[in-house]
């Protein structure tokens, strides 16, 4: 019997407007927190840490910049003006959903407006109303690294209380705006990522809270941002009929560098510091040792009364994550190498080879991802964020990708793994930067992911025309088969 993945599993690719879309300036649209993230060529691309430092006189000169070359994400694919051409090559793909996010600051500029910017609705009118075109269903993330700047500058980001209301402002619009065209939502991206960036997430800025505990305002925020995606959830189900709302999150998937109990230990403790968020979210309360954390480390989240009854009625209804690499962990590194990862740096595992930047290729952490969020939440799942950063060279109008296509090839056998002999389930794949966008861990055009190449550099310049690499027609193929085509020499 040939293999191949469920009747109606979402094949596609995914995106975020900070990354893609560029028009920073254009159509009413607001500066957000990216738009201020400048790139730091000059450091170690594998230094994440330093990738993304950001400190209010970073951001003040960025405010005042005119030079867009330093904040690549201001012109980024320039899907603004050229998204038509793009969903087009998605379509011929043969794309089922296309995961995508709506710019907060297009649709309220400083987010604290009263009323919405029509011009922003209206493009993503016209977005939705061109995946469907081409019958692909659109799964959009309310908010994806974006905050709008003025949240930054003249509140005190998702620390301050009164954002809440401002993003439920949002939700209302965009939920009633689009009901007839969107029915799969996420709420807030890798929602885990507050603790590792918080200026992005977050709108949250160290120096700009002297003298506080910034880790308890990282959860202070965190909380805030539970309570408007519980809010979210409701506002979706009461105004979309049969909406589905997703949380998502980073999955980080760590393995002992040892057998010895210690390093069992620490995986386990760090495994945590993951799932605390998605257990809030798919739960719908805070896990007994999220709160061992907070007392254990004097941390004290001000909630008011009806939060975490919010929480507990609007769970969400599915768990989505990025899945790209897993880590090692031990009690004492001493002496062990260390590696990159997704936003994270982590012991380096000598069994697995790694990309040009540091992240290790692990198909069969796929799968035990899956495993471990199935047995754990017993909710559907979604992948909406995997794939190869790499050094693509454009020869001749051709792209030769085929390390990209072995990666994924052997990434899509372990989910189908997952899903007939571990009996997960598994709605769709949605492979991150299906058109090469601004990497958000180095700021880079150059760390490509696509299926579809951009002809741009780190600094803007080129033609930007885009061009089908040799893993276009491969995954063409995939969807085209179900998933069949990856065993047809077996």
């Amino acid at each position: 019997m040939t293999r191949k993945f469920p009747e109606g599993f979402l094949w596609g690719g995914a995106t975020a407007a900070n990354q893609y879309e560029g028009g920073w300036n254009e159509g009413g649209k607001g500066m957000s927190v990216s738009d201020c993230a400048k790139h730091h060529f000059h450091e170690d691309v594998t230094n994440y840490k330093a990738q993304n430092a950001i400190s209010t006189e970073d951001l003040m000169a960025a405010l005042k910049s005119t030079d867009n070359s330093l904040y690549p994400k201001r012109k980024a694919s320039d899907g603004y003006h050229r998204y038509k051409e793009d969903i087009a090559l998605f379509g011929e793909m043969g794309f089922k959903v296309y995961r995508m996010s709506i710019a907060w600051s297009r649709i309220f500029p400083n987010g604290d407006d009263l009323e919405p910017n029509e011009e922003g609705l209206q493009f993503y009118d016209s977005v939705f109303d061109e995946c469907i075109k081409h019958g692909i269903e659109p799964l959009v993330t309310m908010s994806h690294y974006e905050p709008p700047v003025n949240l930054v500058l003249n509140y005190q980001g998702w620390y301050s209380r009164e954002v809440i209301d401002m993003f439920v402002r949002f939700v209302k619009v965009i939920c009633e705006r689009y009901k007839n065209k969107v029915k799969y939502w996420l709420t807030f991206n890798e929602v885990d990522s507050m603790i590792r960036h918080p200026y992005t997430t977050g709108g949250l800025i160290e120096d700009r809270f002297p003298g506080q505990n910034f880790e308890e305002v990282i959860f202070q925020a965190m909380h805030h941002q539970f309570v408007a995606s519980a809010i979210a959830t409701k506002i979706c189900h009461e105004t979309i009929p049969g909406s589905k709302v997703g949380c998502m999150l980073t999955k980080l998937t760590y393995y002992p560098y040892t057998c010895k109990p210690e390093d069992v230990l620490k995986m386990q403790q760090d495994m945590r510091s993951t799932y605390c968020y998605s257990d809030t979210q798919v739960f719908g309360e805070y896990p007994a040792y999220l709160l061992a954390r907070f007392k254990n480390n004097g941390i004290n989240i001000k909630m008011e009364d009806g939060d975490l009854e919010v929480m507990k009625q609007y769970p969400v209804d599915f768990v989505s994550f990025s899945y790209y690499s897993s880590s090692c962990v031990a009690a004492d590194t001493t002496g062990l190498d260390v590696t990159a990862g997704n936003t994270i740096m982590a012991l380096k595992n000598p069994h697995i080879p790694s990309s040009d930047w540091g992240w290790q290729i692990d198909p069969i952490g796929l799968r035990i991802s899956l495993v471990d969020l199935y047995d754990r939440y017993r909710k559907p799942l979604f992948i909406v964020e995997n794939g190869l950063g790499a050094h693509d060279k454009l020869v001749d109008g051709k792209v030769d990708d085929q390390y990209r296509i072995d990666y994924l090839e052997a990434h899509f056998k372990e989910m189908l793994n997952a899903i007939e002999l571990d009996g997960v389930e598994l709605m769709g794949y949605t492979s991150w930067g299906c058109i090469d966008i601004i990497s958000e861990s180095t700021k880079q055009m150059s760390k490509r992911y696509g299926y579809i190449y951009v002809d741009a550099d780190d600094y803007g310049n080129g033609t930007y025309d885009r061009y089908r690499k040799k893993s276009f027609g491969w995954y063409k193929h995939v969807i085209e088969t179900n998933g069949a085509c990856l065993f047809e020499e077996e």
